[in-house]
């Protein structure tokens, strides 16, 4: 180690670490005294929760007490170039192995940050000597890039470090790399510290069984696209954005490109400021574009996947999340980029698009992750389907439709129970639909002074009476896309049929008196 180098170890960060930073730094180096020099050690941090700056000061200090070197991974540039920032405000001398990086005076340094592909193709080209390396860090150590390398570091202690230990794979399960796991502070406890901010979430019941499920256990980009890309699909996502954050900071998850362009053109045109952010953007107009969204207040960014690591905007006050996703990893990650706490921010909102919330619970939920890393297939298996998921959702009329039915007490026909009762008493399945009819008639013709305006209305029940079907032809099992059609369009020739005869009669059943001429 260099006197230069050895110097700059010596010096104080001016960086105070929190008590449970502290903790977690003391229980980390128990670990590293008593076990084995090649053992693997994860460690579990919620995000927002600094895992940077724990391991930065345990660099500080290992550099300072062991006489080896250290090897930090990450895998993407922009982490590797905020741990090299962050390594050197601890007073850590540290060198970026790029591509771009010249090695000749790498036994000046004691400290390495790389990327892992950088790093795996300079160790096979034996570019990069390791020979003297103590302490491996991988940051964002659920992603299975990192495994490759561990042949290069048989004698290392690894640490891995993550805000959610379980693998980005289900078939390569982090206990298979890891000897045990530490799990940090949770959630709700640095909420309860003022730490991070508490998750405000909005759940909108979404009809995704159309999506599928491609050969990386989570939904297709395609499937994905198809979907959201829809008109009705934008429509209700700038609905929510209204209801929920309009004139808020906003950043928007996408699951897929063209997705994202198309919520970026259907928002400028409802005259917000919004821009679109992807990986094929260049450094500069990257850069350009977050600082656009820093600076400006209301400023709304539609993205794909990019922001969901190594992104720090605390001034963010909206997620949505546009997407449906099956990784829990990925879920815990979009939403922690809203997390940040800032001056008298306290609590952010979350807008679900994607069933999330009821597929993996609410954000900051108490999990089990020593559970979760132990048996993984274990908690994935548990997760609900988008059947089973959508099989629970009680369909009623959406809020604007349902102002036009103020006078009725109760909008809401369940479908379910009432085929389950039919089954029961023995009667036939075309019941259920009979008196799903006469429910929407009621409600007409309560809402209606004569049978004109219930025919209006009627019309307006259009969504509402494709639920309903969908929900019967499952009861039944028949599901045929021509079978649903017949359905929908003889229900909705009944309803008419069924206002036009019986109208004047219900009229004053309801209201107690006819309707006038």
């Amino acid at each position: 180690m260099s006197e230069t180098n050895q110097a700059i170890q010596e010096k104080k960060t001016d960086k105070e670490l929190y008590t449970y930073q502290q903790g977690a730094i003391q229980q980390i180096f128990e670990k590293f005294d008593n076990a084995p020099d090649d053992h693997h050690l994860l460690y579990q941090l919620p995000t927002g929760g600094g895992k940077t700056v724990i391991f930065s000061e345990m660099v500080r200090q290992y550099l300072k007490n062991h006489d080896k070197k250290v090897l930090i991974m990450t895998h993407r540039i922009e982490l590797c170039n905020q741990t090299s920032k962050m390594l050197t405000s601890f007073g850590v001398t540290n060198k970026v192995v790029n591509s771009k990086a010249n090695l000749d005076d790498q036994a000046d340094y004691s400290c390495f940050v790389a990327m892992v592909e950088t790093l795996n193709n300079r160790l096979n080209d034996d570019k990069l000597d390791i020979s003297d390396v103590g302490l491996v860090i991988i940051d964002e150590a659920h992603y299975n890039s990192f495994t490759k390398l561990f042949k290069f570091f048989e004698n290392s202690f690894i640490l891995g470090v993550t805000a959610t230990p379980l693998s980005s794979n289900k078939d390569l399960p982090m206990k298979d790399n890891y000897d045990e796991l530490i799990a940090g502070e949770s959630i709700e406890a640095l909420i309860e510290n003022e730490f991070l901010a508490r998750a405000e979430t909005y759940a909108y019941d979404m009809a995704l069984t159309s999506l599928e499920v491609g050969s990386n256990g989570d939904y297709t980009v395609k499937s994905s696209e198809d979907l959201y890309s829809s008109p009705a699909m934008l429509q209700k996502l700038l609905d929510a954005y209204k209801k929920h954050s309009d004139g808020k900071k906003t950043l928007i998850f996408n699951n897929g490109i063209n997705t994202s362009i198309n919520v970026y053109y259907t928002f400028r045109e409802a005259g917000l400021p919004i821009m679109h952010l992807d990986n094929t953007a260049t450094k500069k107009q990257r850069k350009q574009i977050l600082k656009w969204f820093h600076d400006t207040p209301n400023a709304i960014l539609t993205s794909v996947s990019i922001l969901t690591t190594g992104f720090d905007e605390p001034t963010i006050d909206t997620i949505i999340l546009n997407r449906a996703t099956k990784s829990l990893t990925l879920y815990y990650q979009m939403i922690g980029r809203g997390s940040r706490i800032l001056n008298n921010k306290s609590k952010f909102t979350v807008i679900d698009l994607g069933n999330n919330l009821y597929r993996f619970g609410p954000w900051g939920a108490d999990l089990d992750w020593q559970l979760i890393f132990k048996s993984p297939n274990w908690f994935s298996d548990r997760i609900k389907s988008d059947e089973a998921i959508e099989g629970e959702f009680k369909h009623d009329l959406s809020d604007e439709i349902k102002d036009e039915f103020s006078k009725s007490e109760d909008t809401y026909f369940d479908i379910k129970q009432t085929y389950k009762d039919a089954v029961t008493n023995g009667e036939s399945s075309k019941v259920v639909l009979e008196r799903s009819i006469e429910q929407h008639a009621k409600i007409c013709i309560e809402n209606s002074e004569d049978v004109y305006d219930a025919l209006g209305l009627a019309k307006l029940l259009k969504d509402d009476i494709n639920q309903r079907i969908e929900i019967y032809a499952k009861c039944i099992s028949r599901s045929t896309g021509n079978f649903l059609k017949w359905l929908k369009d003889d229900y909705r020739q009944k309803l008419n049929s069924y206002l036009r005869a019986n109208f004047d009669e219900k009229f004053e059943e309801i209201h107690g008196y006819p309707p006038e001429d």
